[in-house]
Protein backbone atom coordinates (compact mmCIF):
# COMPACT_ATOMS: atom_id res chain seq x y z
CA UNK A 1 0.00 0.00 0.00
CA UNK A 2 1.11 3.49 -1.53
CA UNK A 3 0.33 6.51 0.83
CA UNK A 4 1.85 9.86 -0.79
CA UNK A 5 2.10 11.86 2.24
CA UNK A 6 2.80 14.67 0.83
CA UNK A 7 -0.30 14.58 -1.62
CA UNK A 8 -2.29 14.08 2.29
CA UNK A 9 -0.39 16.89 3.54
CA UNK A 10 -1.30 19.61 0.60
CA UNK A 11 -4.86 18.59 0.14
CA UNK A 12 -4.97 19.03 3.99
CA UNK A 13 -4.00 22.08 4.04
CA UNK A 14 -5.86 23.46 0.21
CA UNK A 15 -9.18 22.03 2.17
CA UNK A 16 -8.22 24.39 5.48
CA UNK A 17 -8.04 27.29 3.20
CA UNK A 18 -11.25 26.66 1.01
CA UNK A 19 -12.97 26.47 4.07
CA UNK A 20 -11.69 29.19 5.80
CA UNK A 21 -13.10 30.98 2.09
CA UNK A 22 -16.11 28.99 2.24
CA UNK A 23 -17.31 30.19 5.81
CA UNK A 24 -16.11 33.48 6.01
CA UNK A 25 -16.22 35.65 2.75
CA UNK A 26 -18.86 33.80 0.64
CA UNK A 27 -21.39 32.39 3.23
CA UNK A 28 -19.82 33.95 6.71
CA UNK A 29 -22.81 36.17 7.00
CA UNK A 30 -25.48 33.63 6.75
CA UNK A 31 -23.45 31.18 9.12
CA UNK A 32 -23.34 34.04 11.39
CA UNK A 33 -26.90 34.49 11.60
CA UNK A 34 -27.58 30.29 11.75
CA UNK A 35 -25.82 30.50 14.99
CA UNK A 36 -26.39 33.79 16.30
CA UNK A 37 -23.00 35.59 15.79
CA UNK A 38 -24.75 38.66 14.61
CA UNK A 39 -26.79 39.17 18.49
CA UNK A 40 -23.28 38.32 20.20
CA UNK A 41 -21.85 41.90 21.68
CA UNK A 42 -18.39 42.83 19.97
CA UNK A 43 -16.35 42.11 23.48
CA UNK A 44 -17.99 38.59 23.51
CA UNK A 45 -16.88 38.16 19.20
CA UNK A 46 -13.39 39.90 20.04
CA UNK A 47 -13.65 37.01 22.80
CA UNK A 48 -14.57 33.97 20.73
CA UNK A 49 -12.28 35.27 17.96
CA UNK A 50 -9.19 34.88 20.13
CA UNK A 51 -10.57 31.16 21.13
CA UNK A 52 -11.17 29.94 17.87
CA UNK A 53 -7.57 28.75 17.38
CA UNK A 54 -9.04 25.26 19.54
CA UNK A 55 -11.89 24.72 17.27
CA UNK A 56 -9.37 25.49 14.13
CA UNK A 57 -6.51 23.32 15.24
CA UNK A 58 -9.07 20.39 16.20
CA UNK A 59 -10.69 20.89 12.27
CA UNK A 60 -7.26 20.67 10.61
CA UNK A 61 -6.35 17.51 12.51
CA UNK A 62 -9.78 15.73 11.45
CA UNK A 63 -9.41 17.54 7.76
CA UNK A 64 -5.93 15.19 7.79
CA UNK A 65 -7.21 12.21 9.04
CA UNK A 66 -10.27 12.57 6.24
CA UNK A 67 -8.18 12.79 3.69
CA UNK A 68 -5.64 10.22 5.27
CA UNK A 69 -8.34 8.03 5.28
CA UNK A 70 -9.17 8.69 1.80
CA UNK A 71 -5.95 8.28 0.44
CA UNK A 72 -6.08 4.44 2.35
CA UNK A 73 -9.99 3.83 0.20
CA UNK A 74 -8.43 4.64 -2.98
CA UNK A 75 -5.31 2.41 -2.65
CA UNK A 76 -8.05 -0.68 -2.43
CA UNK A 77 -9.35 0.43 -5.67
CA UNK A 78 -8.37 0.05 -8.68
CA UNK A 79 -5.94 2.47 -10.58
CA UNK A 80 -8.45 2.95 -13.54
CA UNK A 81 -11.48 4.26 -11.02
CA UNK A 82 -12.21 8.47 -11.73
CA UNK A 83 -10.82 9.48 -8.62
CA UNK A 84 -13.70 12.09 -8.67
CA UNK A 85 -16.58 9.87 -8.84
CA UNK A 86 -14.78 7.82 -5.71
CA UNK A 87 -14.79 11.23 -3.88
CA UNK A 88 -18.23 11.94 -4.96
CA UNK A 89 -19.52 8.56 -3.61
CA UNK A 90 -17.35 8.87 -0.36
CA UNK A 91 -19.14 12.02 0.06
CA UNK A 92 -23.05 11.12 -0.85
CA UNK A 93 -22.80 7.63 1.21
CA UNK A 94 -20.30 8.83 4.33
CA UNK A 95 -20.20 12.92 4.63
CA UNK A 96 -23.37 13.94 3.33
CA UNK A 97 -25.79 11.51 5.56
CA UNK A 98 -23.66 12.04 9.04
CA UNK A 99 -23.85 16.14 8.05
CA UNK A 100 -27.44 15.58 7.45
CA UNK A 101 -28.25 13.86 10.52
CA UNK A 102 -26.03 16.29 12.74
CA UNK A 103 -28.17 19.39 11.40
CA UNK A 104 -31.07 17.69 12.05
CA UNK A 105 -30.65 16.47 15.54
CA UNK A 106 -27.98 18.95 16.42
CA UNK A 107 -30.42 21.78 17.45
CA UNK A 108 -30.81 24.18 14.59
CA UNK A 109 -33.76 26.20 14.17
CA UNK A 110 -36.04 24.68 11.30
CA UNK A 111 -36.06 27.77 9.54
CA UNK A 112 -32.07 27.72 9.14
CA UNK A 113 -31.99 23.55 8.44
CA UNK A 114 -31.45 23.84 4.44
CA UNK A 115 -29.15 26.46 4.88
CA UNK A 116 -27.09 24.67 7.39
CA UNK A 117 -27.16 21.33 5.13
CA UNK A 118 -26.38 23.68 1.92
CA UNK A 119 -23.73 25.21 3.54
CA UNK A 120 -22.06 22.04 5.05
CA UNK A 121 -22.56 19.80 2.74
CA UNK A 122 -21.50 22.22 -0.24
CA UNK A 123 -18.14 22.62 1.72
CA UNK A 124 -17.56 18.93 1.86
CA UNK A 125 -17.65 18.47 -1.42
CA UNK A 126 -15.77 20.66 -2.12
CA UNK A 127 -13.24 19.50 0.51
CA UNK A 128 -13.93 16.03 -1.43
CA UNK A 129 -12.89 17.71 -5.08
CA UNK A 130 -9.77 19.11 -3.59
CA UNK A 131 -8.42 16.06 -1.93
CA UNK A 132 -9.40 14.05 -5.94
CA UNK A 133 -7.93 17.31 -7.75
CA UNK A 134 -4.51 17.49 -5.53
CA UNK A 135 -3.95 13.48 -5.17
CA UNK A 136 -4.58 13.22 -9.05
CA UNK A 137 -2.14 16.20 -9.69
CA UNK A 138 0.68 14.57 -7.23
CA UNK A 139 0.03 11.17 -8.90
CA UNK A 140 2.90 9.22 -9.03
Amino acid sequence: MSINYWAVLVASIAQFVFSAIWYTPIFGKTWGRIHEFDKVSPEKQKEMMRNMWKPLSTQLIFTFVTTFVFALLINGFPSDWNIYGLAGFFWLGFILPTQVSAVIFGGTKPEWVMSKIGIMSGAALGNMLIIAAVFSLMAK
